[in-house]
């Protein structure tokens, strides 16, 4: 008898030590998103002191891309043949790697590799770390369906959080730390491999079980879904791909729009407005998390239209707060398009397909989020920073109106 009274209370005990996980479990997504944005300050510091030109800096930037593709085409369904410990782990293996490599970095070459190595990590978090977050939610989740749906929500929305958190946080702790502590282009990295090894531990520890479902078709491939979940990620990446555009373009250029708007080459500024941008990716996503997935999509897509409106106003009035209010409306359409995506995507794929469509969604979000920002640099260098930001907020807004009409048009079956 006293072991039957008991044992309700030891599950409770157990039920909340789980929920706990479900948070932890997007520790290393926030870890290594950091890394991913933590370089963008300091290039200007390594072209002083390396030597190179602002076409080489492209070069860097598509190294990245290149290789962040390159592992989702790998990391999904690797992740849901043999776990997603067996991903994560060798992936902060890389971007420990990547911090000793850029806190060390004397040439070209070694910024290339560092970049690398953080574009493999970075892929491999965005497939099988979301998927862990999900994995954790799922495995311990109330035996009711509205529980397990309850708990795949929150898991989306921490897996997403952590993700814009992070990519915030590594620009503005670059920025302050270059500008207040000593070695400018090593503390950051320093205390970024802190992060990196507390996410290590947390991984080691995940209670995530290996699969189990077999996974057909070869190691790799073009990340897909099962069928019927197609229109699903057609309509996450509808309006996923221009949010996160968006913010890849403020990320990018937004340090040269301040320098022609202030006249300043504030590290710290820059890296404020990045991190004020992501700010606002996490809070909208607490915000409209009790909202349907279509509402939420929708107002992504609204948002992101409102960002192109708002900056094409600040590049042609020399507009200082148009510009912020710009990078806020870009980080809330990410926000909201990418939550709308993942909650789509956590609804109705199976587990052991999760990575591999977490991973199809967010190829579909980086192809043009790194193609157009480096065209519109290009660009901006034969006809001007103004025109070519025009010509680049005029594109993204067509994406986003047609992404939204998508979604008020079409409707899943299921």
């Amino acid at each position: 008898m006293p072991e039957n009274r008991t044992a309700p209370a030891r599950a409770a005990v157990e039920r909340g030590a789980s929920r706990g996980w479900v948070w932890l479990a997007a520790w290393p997504v926030a870890a290594v998103f950091v890394l991913s944005n933590a370089a963008t300050p300091l290039y200007v510091l390594w072209q002083r002191e390396i030597g190179f030109s602002k076409g080489t800096l492209t070069v860097i930037f598509a190294f990245y891309i290149v290789s962040l593709l390159g592992s989702l085409l790998v990391s999904g369904v690797v992740s849901d043949r043999l776990g997603r410990k067996a991903v994560l782990l060798p992936a902060l293996g890389l971007a420990l790697a990547a911090c000793a490599v850029f806190a060390t970095a004397s040439t070209v070459a070694a910024l290339i590799a560092a970049r690398l190595f953080t574009g493999i990590a970075v892929g491999a978090v965005v497939s099988a770390g979301m998927a862990a977050v999900t994995d954790v939610a799922a495995g311990t989740a109330a035996v009711t369906d509205v529980a397990g749906q309850s708990r795949k929500r929150l898991a989306a929305l921490l897996a997403s959080c952590a993700m814009v958190f992070g990519a915030g946080l590594g620009p503005l702790l670059a920025g302050v730390l270059s500008e207040t502590a000593p070695a400018p282009t090593v503390t950051v990295f320093v205390v970024e491999a802190v992060l990196l090894a507390t996410a290590v531990l947390a991984v080691l520890r995940m209670p995530v079980r290996r699969p189990t479902a077999p996974v057909a078709g070869p190691w790799i491939r073009v990340p897909g879904v099962p069928r019927g979940d197609g229109l699903r990620l057609a309509l996450g990446i509808a309006v996923f791909a221009p949010g996160i555009t968006a913010t890849s373009f403020m990320l990018s250029l937004g340090p040269s729009l301040l320098s022609g708007l202030l006249g300043t080459t504030s590290r710290t500024i820059a890296g404020a407005m990045a991190f004020a941008m992501f700010l606002a990716a996490t809070g909208v996503q607490f915000a409209v998390q009790k909202l349907n997935r279509r509402t939420i999509l929708t107002a992504g897509a609204i948002s992101t239209t409102l960002s192109m409106i708002t900056l094409t106003t600040a590049v042609h009035t020399s507009s200082v707060p148009a510009l912020i209010a710009s990078a806020l409306l870009a980080g809330t359409g990410q926000g909201m398009g990418q939550l709308g995506a993942l909650s789509l995507l956590n609804h109705s794929v199976p587990a052991h397909r999760l990575a591999e469509a977490n991973a199809a969604l967010n190829i579909g979000g980086y192809i043009p989020a790194g193609a157009l920002p480096v065209s519109t640099g290009y660009l901006s260098d034969t006809i001007g920073l103004t025109n070519g930001t025009t010509a680049f907020a005029l594109t993204l807004l067509t994406l986003a109106v047609t992404g939204g009409l998508m979604v008020a048009t079409f409707r899943p079956r299921r």
